[in-house]
Formats: C-alpha cells, structure tokens, sequence
C-alpha cells in the first residue's frame, strides 16, 4: 500500500510539473538580466560608471540592447530606433552565406559597449540619448521562394517604419522653433536599421520606405555598382531570378523608388574592373541617377573631399543610407560574398560615416555580411557592428525634422 501511495505521490507532482509548464506565457519567460526599457539599461553606463561588468550575461543582440518582439507579441510597442534583421541571401552571384549575417552581427556588437557607449567623435553616447533603441529580432523569411521572401522583407520593414515613434519630435536646438517631420505623409515615423541579408534586401525595403517619404535619396557604400540591368547581370533566365543583389538598384530606379540625380553610389575600383562587361555599364549607372565616387579618389582627394561630395550632392534633404560590407577591404573584412580587393580600411569608412553628422538619415542597412568566411578573431561582424555604431550615433544626433515654414 505505502508503494502504491507513493506512485500516486510522483504522479501528481509530475501532472502538476506539466501543468505549471503549460501555464507559462512565452512573453513571461525573460532572459537573465533582462531590461525592457534602454533608459533603464545598466549595460549602457554613464559617464564615471562601472564598465566592462556583465559583458556575457543576457541573450545576444545588437549591443546588448532590450529585445522586443515588435512583429508579433509586442506589435503595439512604440520606438525611435529599432534594429532588426533580414536573414536572406538567396539572391546572391558567389559565395552564399549572409543569412547568418544578422546573429554574426550581434556577436559581433557584443563589446561595444564594453567600456560604455559614449561615441569620443561625435561627443555623444547614442544608448543614453533619450531615445528608446531596440533589437526586434529578425523578419521571417523563407528560404525557399524568394519571391514570397522579398514580400515579407517589404511587409515587415512597413510594419515597423510605420508605427508611432516614443519620442516627439521636439523643438529645434538652435532657434527652439518646433520641429515638423520631413517625411511625404507629414507623420514622424521611428528609424529602422536592418541587419543583413544579401543586398537584395534593399528593394523591399526602398518600397517600403518609399510608403512614409517618397522618392528618396540613397548614399550607397559598395565595391559593386549593383545598377545593372538584369539581361547582363545573371541573363534574367526568369521574372524572379532577374532580381537579384546586383540589379536591385536598377528595379528600384524602374519603380521610381529614389531620386534620380541625388543618390551617391560609392563602388571601389581596381578589382571591379573585371567585372564590368564594358563602359556601357556605367551608362546605365548613370541612367538609373547615381553619381560614382571610386574607391581610388581618396588617394587623391582623402576622406574629407569624399564626405564633401556626398554632402554636396545629398545636402538636406531625406536619404537612406545602404552599407554593403565589402567595401571595406577584405584585409579588414574578408568574410562576404563578392570581396574585392583594393579597398578601404574600417577606419576610413567609418570617418567618412562621421562626416555625414547632420544628415537626415531615415533608415539604413548593412549587408552581405557572411560570418562562415570570416577570421576566427570575428574581424568582420567587429566590423559591421562598428560601422553601424558609427550610423546610430548619427542619428542619434540629427532628428527626422525640419522648422515649420511660417503662412
């Protein structure tokens, strides 16, 4: 008897086990030293605070920031900034792989804020502007049909660009004159800083900015002109296999996505040469609206006169901001799709990303990042995260708005 009393003892502590499991919510489930909010953050120390503490503790995102699932439990959450990642890469010409760019770049961000977030530079530490930043976590994309995967890209940029921002706008710091936003629909829409992904990503994601501003403006950093016309740039064998990461820009031109005459488009030369099928290349660059900056120009005019061509052509009005990895050298990054030799170091990119405080950037991107290819010292993710430190505290510094012209 006492051994049947004990079997029924372990069973009903086992169906309780069960039962409390069940009952758990998957949103109550937070990780360890989990903060909701980045003003509350003890990962971003202040000036004179503790650093270099609880540099492993928590899950993995960009730059330890606060996790927020802004495209199912937490649809409603408000923002400023969000990262998020588009894991997607089967729109590639050579070396696969940028799918796992997203969580290498998270790796990669982990010591950013080892020694707190305070950008020496750019006097501002972007994690303690008053802004609220988060990691969304990535788009679901499907491996398997790109076509449906460019549609959820789009629709989950959309998703975010278009929720209401947590902070307002706000008064301009020189005149205290309120500020408007700058966007087409009039509305003051959050910023969103995408994870790539192979560079295809960007056409579903000009569409879906294309939704809040208009036509816009685009810096583009690449060793590749990515303008070409689908019957060169792979044959076009189909309707889905013509876009691809080197014809995006050229669908994007077509559908009248960004400003002809106003978009920079910074390739690196030498290795691209042999890649071009002739001048006549370049003639369709130059038909899709892009001016060229080579890569050899700041041997000649340095990374002042390259910041000073951007600004000049840019000047005040909105732009996106679209990065691909292998323009940085593949001494300084190597692990990418397509790497070019003859490129720039991660210092000069990212002075040359300095010298853009002041713009108005909208959203950007970083991408073909693939970490199978990279040193075991992770050389490029430390550099992606880096570049990418360098575009939000920009942001963090410009809002989105303009003074109200008076009637």
């Amino acid at each position: 008897m006492m051994q049947l009393t004990t079997v029924f003892t372990l069973l009903a502590c086992f169906t309780a086990a069960v039962r409390t499991h069940d009952d758990h919510h998957d949103d109550l489930q937070m990780p360890l030293d989990y903060v909701k909010y980045p003003y509350q953050a003890v990962y971003y120390p202040g000036d004179n605070d503790v650093t270099a503490d609880s540099v492993f503790s928590g899950i993995t995102t960009f730059a330890k920031l606060p996790w927020v699932k802004c495209l199912s439990k937490e649809k409603d959450s408000a923002f400023d900034i969000a990262f998020v990642g588009a894991p997607f890469d089967t729109g590639t010409s050579y070396r696969p792989g940028a799918r796992f760019g997203p969580a290498g770049i998270r790796a990669g961000s982990r010591r950013l804020t080892l020694y707190g977030g305070y950008n020496v530079p750019l006097a501002v530490n972007p994690f303690l502007s008053g802004l609220k930043i988060v990691d969304c976590g990535d788009i679901p994309v499907t491996p398997y049909d790109n076509k449906y995967a460019i549609k959820q890209i789009e629709d989950g940029h959309k998703e975010l660009l278009q929720r209401s921002t947590f902070s307002p706008l706000g008064n301009d710091t020189l005149t205290g004159k309120p500020l408007v936003p700058i966007s087409a629909d009039g509305k003051h829409h959050p910023r969103i800083i995408t994870l790539g992904g192979d560079h295809t990503i960007v056409l579903p994601i000009l569409r879906s900015v294309y939704s809040a501003y208009g036509a816009i403006s685009v810096i583009h950093f690449d060793s590749h002109l990515d303008t070409w016309k689908p019957q060169v740039f792979g044959g076009a064998p189909s309707e889905q296999a013509a876009i691809n990461h080197g014809t995006y820009f050229y669908w994007a031109s077509q559908e009248g996505l960004i400003k002809n005459g106003s978009s920079y488009c910074l390739f690196q030369h030498g290795a691209i040469r042999t890649t071009l099928s002739g001048p006549a290349d370049y003639a369709n660059d130059d038909a899709s609206g892009f001016q060229r900056i080579e890569a050899r120009e700041i041997d000649t005019i340095g990374t002042d006169g390259i910041i000073k061509k951007i600004r000049d052509t840019v000047g005040d009005k909105p732009v996106y901001l679209s990065i691909d990895i292998d323009s940085i050298d593949p001494a300084f990054a190597p692990a990418t799709g397509t790497p070019e030799t003859g490129g720039w170091s991660t210092r000069e990119l990212r002075t040359i990303l300095r010298g853009l405080d002041g713009l108005h950037i909208v959203s950007a991107d970083i991408v073909e990042v693939a970490p199978a290819y990279d040193t075991n010292a992770e050389l490029t993710t430390m550099a992606a995260a880096d570049v990418l430190f360098e575009v939000l505290s920009v942001m963090a510094k410009t809002p989105l708005g303009k003074i109200a012209q008076d009637d």
